[in-house]
């Protein structure tokens, strides 16, 4: 199958790589040195680099390139450029795992920075702060290179400015590195600064100042130029920095009724809503030495901030993200507290929206959203507190509702997460947890192919990154034997490094087999249109073949008169047979049995696996029992006040901002009934189902643009406002019948469709749910009337 690209696509295209080739050319490494201090480390080092270059001429595009171990801050001129450079380190493996001296070899980033605006005819000085974590986590997302570096390489018209022992480079005294870290599963520190070890003046930035005397700090130590061990090949991040909010105020900045004089208690600080923050303060005191600490109200936050004092005005900010939904600052006694404020940073825009008339689904969606965003930074991760890991199946889960939410950089993270997670499989294996360590939970890396790899190229296009993944992907599927019964075999390894694990949930009631069965039909029917789009005839068959014997055989097997299961004096599973029916393995025939035995009566499952409980309600036709199941299941949530994100179980266990509640797809695709029907968002649908909603707004970020729709229903009308990006895309608008027969259909005040008969020419199919006309995209204003 061959994707057809249209004129505008095209010229898009053409852009696109033109941008590309002016503005991200390959970087000059070739006189650049990796440096640091003559120690490699040591671990939680902060170290401070400098270098003043004199400039005569200022060039129309300047660009750094930066490669770091492991995060950067870059002011220029005494500017910040960029807060929060980096990202934890793993793109792709540079060797052969040595498992026994548990070494991981692997390549490294590297940032493209625009540097021009900050520059100067004259002097420059250039001032990095770098902080190495130097530790890994049996959570795995980030791989110790075992040594601190910093690369620097920028071509500023004639000169070529790159690292090397030319700059000055000093651990700085402020931070203190023999703190513990955080926990055993967070590889970032919590911070604590001593104001009275500074690197002079830093609370008034006259250290990035060019006047700043560095002659006596030591040079930086070369440790080898771009490719050495333990660094490897740079691979450029193609995620977009990260979104700098600003220093901005807290909620309830009046009621803080700053400046103050502290009276020594704790100062409760609230954020709009759970996010990812570092703190700041300002403050004045007579006192050195006064320890002041900041955390959150999350109880399992594990990152905190330890600031003591000197003399007189100052400010600090933590750089290590903590969150929660209330900043903490406990401050001595008769300090003077000028400012209190948190720093935002975003993975893009929360560029999607959704308001409907009714509260309760309104507010479920937005404490979604705010869930989705706190759970994306370096990586997509299960938690923001706990463990901050790379768990696939979450990252599936989050990609049902990514695209109705992200912009370009949201899409670009789930990239990154396809490419580290494959590029890191072993023997066949797509771990489930990444990338350090290839963990197999079988139901999470079969999710991931087909909720998450296919959906990906689904909503982008991005054919490139698909046929890197693909090879992943047979070969992982060909890892299950088919036996004699038509099934492949269960599939557990006898390893330490594997979990027998499908979802929390009510214990002892998860049937495995048939949820894994129908995963792995749902994974081969998903990368079955992979390898169509990739020219995978062979592939193709094999899939086909497969699918032909597994479907009878899972009916024969599983089965129960009522419901699938592979025991039903056990098991009367609500997992099992909500992903049957997603895979579309269960009969149809069998659908409502399934609905009134399992999926209305039985709530077993987790928020991993409740999203799809409630997909397969809509799939099935149930809609009413598809959002009274979500009701019921969040509604002690959304109605806690105080809560904006979503827990990791029912009712309120475990972190309560946990990656995989997913019922915003449900609102998304099936309540507002957008959803893309050809590759990249070419063609998609808007097929409402709005039961008790009679007004809807939705805001997609797509890849083709920006889709604005607005719709309401009357006892006697129906109306959509859409706004679609003018392109050559195709959008099918279907007109909801809800039990009525439709009079009349206008489109911006032509009326196409009257008692029956289309007035104008134009592609019209009925169906016993929707009238659905085929229309270029472009604003249009829709009306239809019912008898």
């Amino acid at each position: 199958m061959k994707t057809k690209i249209n004129k505008q696509q095209s010229f898009l295209l053409v852009i696109t790589l033109l941008t590309s080739l002016c503005f991200s050319q390959t970087p000059n490494w070739d006189k650049a040195q990796w440096i640091w201090q003559e120690e490699d480390g040591p671990s939680n080092t902060w170290m401070s680099f400098r270098k003043t270059i004199t400039i005569n001429e200022i060039p129309e595009i300047v660009q750094a390139n930066i490669a770091v171990d492991s995060k950067f801050w870059l002011w220029i001129n005494g500017q910040i450029v960029l807060f929060e450079g980096g990202l934890s380190r793993g793109p792709s493996q540079a060797g052969e795992w040595n498992r026994k001296e548990n070494i991981t070899p692997t390549n490294s980033w590297y940032e493209t920075v625009d540097i021009q605006p900050y520059l100067k005819t004259g002097e420059n000085t250039i001032a990095i702060l770098a902080w190495y974590w130097g530790r890994e986590t049996h959570k795995g997302t980030h791989i110790d290179s075992g040594k601190g570096g910093l690369l620097f390489s920028a071509e500023i018209g004639e000169h070529h400015v790159v690292s090397d022992n030319s700059w000055k480079a000093i651990q700085h005294p402020g931070y203190d590195n023999t703190i513990e870290p955080a926990s055993k599963a967070l590889v970032q520190y919590p911070i604590k600064y001593n104001a009275q070890n500074p690197l002079n003046d830093w609370s008034e930035n006259a250290w990035y100042t060019s006047k700043f005397n560095d002659e006596e700090w030591p040079s930086a130590v070369e440790k080898g130029k771009e490719g050495v061990a333990p660094w490897y090949d740079l691979k450029k991040n193609f995620v977009p920095k990260l979104l700098n909010h600003g220093l901005k105020n807290y909620a309830n900045y009046d009621a803080l009724e700053l400046p103050f004089t502290s009276k020594g208690q704790t100062i409760s600080c609230k954020l709009p809503f759970n996010k990812q923050i570092t703190p700041y303060l300002e403050i004045e005191t007579e006192r050195a030495g006064d320890t002041i600490f900041i955390t959150t109200d999350n109880r399992l936050n594990k990152i905190t901030a330890t600031y003591i004092t000197k003399k007189g005005k100052q400010a600090f900010e933590g750089f290590s993200l903590m969150n929660g939904h209330e900043i903490l600052y406990t401050i001595p006694k008769d300090i003077k507290v000028n400012a209190l404020k948190y720093r935002w940073m975003s993975v893009g825009e929360m560029a999607g929206r959704f308001e409907v008339d009714d509260p309760f689904y309104e507010r479920l969606w937005w404490m979604g959203n705010n869930t989705l965003f706190v759970c994306a930074r370096d990586n997509f991760m299960d938690c923001p507190d706990r463990e901050r890991a790379l768990w696939i199946g979450d990252v599936a889960d989050q990609v049902g509702y990514l695209f109705y939410s992200m912009d370009h950089a949201g899409r670009q993270l789930l990239k990154k997460a396809i490419l580290q997670t494959t590029a890191f499989s072993e023997n066949g294996v797509i771990g489930a947890l990444g990338p350090l360590r290839v963990r197999e939970l079988v139901a999470q890396s079969l999710q991931f192919i087909a909720q998450g790899i296919w959906p990906y190229y689904l909503n982008t296009g991005d054919q490139e990154t698909l046929e890197k993944a693909y090879p992943f992907v047979y070969d992982y599927l060909a890892l299950f034997p088919m036996q004699e019964n038509g099934l492949p075999e269960y599939r557990i390894r006898k390893s330490p490094d594997s979990w027998d694990w499908v979802d929390w949930g009510v214990k002892n009631t998860a049937d495995k087999k048939p949820i894994q069965m129908a995963f792995y039909y749902l994974a081969i029917k998903e990368a079955k249109k992979m390898a169509e789009v990739l020219g995978k005839k062979e592939d193709v068959k094999w899939y086909d073949d497969r699918m032909k014997t597994m479907k009878p055989a899972f009916n024969k097997l599983y089965w129960k008169d009522g419901f699938y299961s592979s025991d039903p004096k056990k098991f009367k599973d609500d997992r099992a047979n909500a992903i049957a029916i997603i895979s579309g393995i269960a009969n149809p025939e069998y659908y409502n049995q399934i609905v009134d035995n399992v999926l209305i009566p039985n709530h077993y499952s987790s928020p991993h696996f409740e999203w799809m409980a409630e997909e397969a309600l809509f799939i099935v036709g149930r809609p009413e029992a598809s959002l009274k199941r979500m009701k019921e299941q969040y509604q002690s949530q959304v109605e806690k006040e105080g809560m904006t994100t979503l827990y990791e179980m029912f009712p309120n266990g475990g972190s309560y901002n946990h990656a995989w509640n997913g019922s915003n797809k449900i609102l998304s695709k099936y309540v507002a009934g957008v959803a893309p029907t050809k590759v990249a968002w070419s063609e998609y649908q808007i097929m409402p189902t709005l039961l008790h909603f009679k007004h809807l707004k939705k805001t997609i970020p797509t890849v083709m643009g920006e889709i604005n729709i607005d719709m309401k229903k009357t006892e006697n009308t129906y109306s959509l406002k859409l706004e679609s990006p003018d392109n050559g895309t195709t959008v099918v608008v279907g007109i909801p019948k809800a039990g009525k027969e439709i009079s009349t259909v206008a489109f911006n005040g032509v009326v196409f469709w009257k008692n029956g008969k289309k007035l104008v020419e134009s592609s019209v199919v009925e169906n016993e749910n929707f009238l659905k006309f085929r229309l270029k995209s472009k604003n249009w204003q829709i009306t239809a009337t019912y008898k």
